[in-house]
């Protein structure tokens, strides 16, 4: 059994199975560029400020960056009994270099390295979900600009209400990315701050310089407060909610897909490259990629109920059961990756059925409002309007016909207001065209929004740039 780096004070070792319960090198080795970058900038910090020195610094700097070459080569042994990432990497460049490895954790204690080692994997993690949103926005515009004529119903508690533009449908989940998009900067302006320094809650004596570090390693700021910088997660807390509001947005769309494909809408057609058969049945074509997504945002909210309950009750400072935020972090950002970038490609590859939804838009009463407003144009107060246009449905459904199809003379029984154009006034593309209040789902509409999507990307990518130039940090 090996010797632990804070064995000092113990007179027995580790029991075995104590080891295995609480080491987290199994999912936290995933921060081996993080902790490896944090330890280079602490390096030449200590170094900086007289603590360590040139000589030291110089050897570990090229020693973990060894290690770094080591680990991404697959060379490298990870030892549950050393329990995290950290003690594993200082651990093997002590036995490389000698007695200034040693000296590489002075002024600091793993409750602030892993604080920021967190934080900078947290930061890197929000780049790459910001720019799959991006993604996924760009195929939804791409999909409503080549289907900007094709009308469909719009819904309410499922039931068939209004003509609209397909192109409107798909725009709105492009609106919710648009604020989740604004969300995930949110948590990297909150995750962008450097907890190095605070120790293991109090600071430390030694003349350390953590601006130094902080400019290292491209933080905006630094915790003023040790217990805080140490003690709290909700870094990570907001990242869990803003990856539960964007899963939910896409279980809505996975939800409203896998009606659609369904044979009773047939609204639109996955593409083969995107679902799965059935082992039984020779002629289903499932929707696997919607009914999956829609079931990981069950397992992404329950991270964030899991870690919400994890710290509740947590007196001030660190506690082991902060090892357990990264598991259900880790989970949640592959999770929310692989969503996006596969929901992307089944946007693209997706069919849109226009004629289908011609016909559900004709074969049914959701122009019932365009002849209320018809009348409302012509003078009459909304509420008799409604009246009317309520009275002419069930006219038609008394006679098995729909609006389109009832003669003049029995509009005219109704309202003397009726006239000839209103064939015109209830026809699905006046419906949709004179929809055109800001944010409806007119044509001119359509394509405003679409106009400003394509604006608004602009800048998403910029702000990507950026932040992925903050990212280099090795």
């Amino acid at each position: 059994m090996s010797e632990k780096l804070w064995g000092g004070r113990f007179s027995k070792t580790t029991d075995e199975m104590i080891n295995e319960f609480q080491a987290s090198i199994q999912f936290d080795r995933r921060m081996y560029r993080e902790d490896i970058a944090g330890s280079i900038a602490h390096a030449a910090m200590l170094a900086q400020v007289g603590i360590l020195s040139e000589e030291d610094r110089a050897a570990i700097e090229k020693g973990l960056r060894d290690i770094l070459a080591q680990i991404e080569r697959g060379d490298f042994a990870f030892s549950v009994e050393l329990e995290d990432i950290h003690m594993n990497i200082e651990k093997r460049l002590t036995d490389a270099i000698g007695e200034a490895g040693s000296r590489l954790h002075t002024a600091r204690s793993r409750n602030d390295q892993v604080a920021l080692d967190t934080h900078m994997f947290v930061r890197h993690a929000v780049v790459d979900v910001l720019d799959r949103i991006r993604e996924l926005q760009h195929a939804l515009v791409e999909s409503a600009t080549a289907n900007k004529e094709v009308i469909m119903p719009g819904y309410t508690h499922l039931q068939r209400a209004q003509p609209i533009l397909f192109a409107h449908h798909l725009m709105a989940y492009f609106g919710m990315l648009v604020r989740d998009f604004e969300r995930f900067q949110g948590v990297y302006a909150r995750t962008d701050i450097m907890p190095l320094g605070a120790g293991a809650l109090a600071g430390t004596t030694l003349p350390i310089d953590r601006s130094f570090v902080a400019k290292r390693l491209n933080f905006e700021r630094i915790y003023t407060n040790s217990l805080d910088a140490v003690s709290d997660r909700d870094y990570i807390l907001e990242f869990l909610s803003a990856a539960s509001i964007l899963m939910v947005h896409l279980s809505r769309l996975s939800e409203e897909i896998i009606l659609w494909c369904s044979r009773e809408f047939s609204f639109v057609e996955l593409d083969d490259a995107h679902c799965t058969g059935s082992s039984m049945m020779p002629q289903k074509k499932n929707p696997d990629v919607s009914e999956l997504v829609r079931g990981k945002t069950g397992r992404v909210v329950g991270h964030l109920m899991a870690m919400l309950t994890a710290v509740k009750g947590l007196p001030l400072a660190y506690n082991k059961d902060l090892q357990e935020d990264k598991e259900g972090l880790f989970d949640t950002i592959d999770t929310v990756k692989f969503s996006l970038a596969v929901y992307a490609q089944l946007i693209r590859g997706m069919k849109v059925r226009a004629d289908v939804m011609r016909h559900a838009v004709e074969a049914d009463f959701s122009n019932a409002t365009d002849l209320a407003d018809y009348l409302v144009r012509k003078g009459m107060p909304f509420r008799q309007a409604h009246s009317v246009s309520g009275q002419a449905v069930a006219l038609c459904i008394e006679r098995g016909i729909w609006l389109a199809d009832l003669p003049l003379a029995d509009y005219q029984k109704l309202s003397a207001l009726f006239a000839e154009d209103i064939y015109e006034a209830i026809r699905p593309e006046t419906c949709v065209a004179y929809r055109n209040s800001y944010g409806g789902t007119s044509y001119e509409q359509a394509e405003m929004q679409l106009d400003a999507a394509c604006d608004l990307m602009a800048e998403e990518q910029s702000c990507i740039a950026v932040l992925t130039q903050k990212q280099e940090i090795l």
